[in-house]
């Protein structure tokens, strides 16, 4: 994708003709800024990537951060303030390159002045206990953030140029990494109105005072379109759930699949959107020749109300299993999250078949619901060997579901 991007005559002709400081963030920052220094002809000052762990032989001009995902800790502030230390020695004539992907939102953290990054996890936690989705999150990440919401871009005075694999329905480069490089689309009201939705008043008090610090003007907004400091910067999507399904259909037509693919992107709280995908999906089925592969993409939350282990691709597939059996013909389906991992599960995902429920029956295992009110979804596919093993993929473009059809 670092390639094909590359291919485009006008930014090639920028990022070859000067100076270049690379941040990489995110679930894919090893193999995106290995890729990005592979490419001749570069001028490379300096390079930072941060995240999770390497699976990719880095050059050794490219300095490596270990940081933490889901949730920040010391590691991410260090990250957050080694990226504004870079962007702050980018000169006039010079270029900071973002090369952004899911996860940077957590991996690079440095909160605003009166909170913590304590009072930020807790805050963000409880958002997402309460069914918060990624807009939501990030439009309260951007606004308690030093480096987000084009804070970063806007401490350098060079040129900024944001590279970034979306995991985010829609493309939104203000919600992928919560827009570091691109102006903001949200106020402190959108930020105030969401901590109101998912968790009200049960928000940290210091969180709750930089909020009404920003409502009453005290407290600068994060740079919106038309900003001055944001005059020399630009951003383009170059990967995402499109991608990922792209993928799936070649594989699924090289195994003899006849495939349809559905647009439409799959949201909403997962135990509803699964119900409802089904449905789609058997209506497109119904009128055409078998074996059929339908494949979908996009990102569902879940509300936790229990204490189990699950996610949103393992409620998701949960929700659908009894139904699943009523279908004629042998059907199969999957969810799984691209990056390999589904919420506190541990695993990417989960699969169902037309003999899932008589086989839960065999392990004497409770009927669906069950699993679902206790958010522990991973305790009925677990015993089934159903769950889905990828390890880390290192990328995320969202969640890819997947539903064969067969004659009996």
């Amino acid at each position: 994708m670092i390639e094909r991007a590359l291919a485009d005559p006008s930014l090639a002709e920028i990022l070859a003709t000067r100076p270049l400081h690379v941040v990489a963030v995110g679930k894919a920052a090893a193999p995106m800024a290995a890729a990005f220094a592979a490419v001749p002809h570069l001028s490379i000052q300096q390079a930072v990537a941060i995240g999770t762990h390497v699976d990719v032989a880095l050059p050794a001009n490219i300095e490596w951060m270990a940081s933490s995902h889901p949730f920040p800790d010391a590691r991410s502030e260090a990250a957050g303030r080694r990226a504004l230390a870079v962007a702050r020695s980018v000169h006039s004539g010079e270029v900071l390159v973002i090369l952004l992907s899911g996860g940077a939102s957590a991996l690079m953290a440095a909160p605003v002045d009166g909170i913590t990054l304590a009072d930020k996890v807790n805050t963000t936690r409880l958002m997402m206990n309460a069914g918060a989705d990624i807009h939501a999150l990030n439009t309260v990440r951007r606004h308690l953030s030093n480096v987000k919401g084009g804070r970063l871009a806007s401490a350098c005075v060079g040129t900024t140029i944001t590279l970034a694999l979306s995991d985010v329905v829609g493309d939104d480069l203000n919600a992928i990494g919560s827009g570091p490089g691109v102006a903001d689309s949200t106020t402190w009201s959108d930020a105030a109105a969401s901590l109101e939705r998912f968790g009200g008043r049960q928000h940290v008090e210091a969180v709750r005072a930089v909020v009404q610090r920003g409502l009453a003007g005290t407290l600068p907004d994060t740079p919106t379109a038309g900003h001055p400091a944001l005059a020399r910067a630009s951003a383009r999507v170059i990967g995402g759930r499109l991608d990922a399904m792209a993928g799936a259909r070649a594989a699924a037509l090289a195994q003899g699949y006849a495939v349809l693919v559905m647009d439409e992107p799959v949201v909403g709280e997962a135990r509803v959107a699964g119900p409802a995908w089904l449905r789609r999906v058997s209506e497109q089925a119904r009128n055409h020749a078998r074996p059929l592969c339908l494949i979908s993409g996009g990102e569902t939350t879940v509300r936790v109300t229990g204490n189990g282990l699950g996610g949103r691709n393992l409620e998701f597939v949960l929700s659908i299993a009894e139904a699943v059996q009523a279908l004629p013909g042998r059907v199969a389906a999957a969810s799984i999250g691209t990056d390999g991992i589904d919420g506190c599960s541990g695993v990417a995902g989960a699969m169902i078949d037309s003999a899932t429920m008589a086989r839960a029956a065999q392990a004497h295992l409770d009927a669906p619901n069950t699993y679902l009110a206790a958010n522990n979804s991973f305790a009925f596919f677990a015993p089934l060997d159903d769950v889905i093993r990828l390890g880390r993929t290192d990328t995320n473009v969202g969640d890819l579901q997947v539903i064969v059809f067969h004659e009996s």
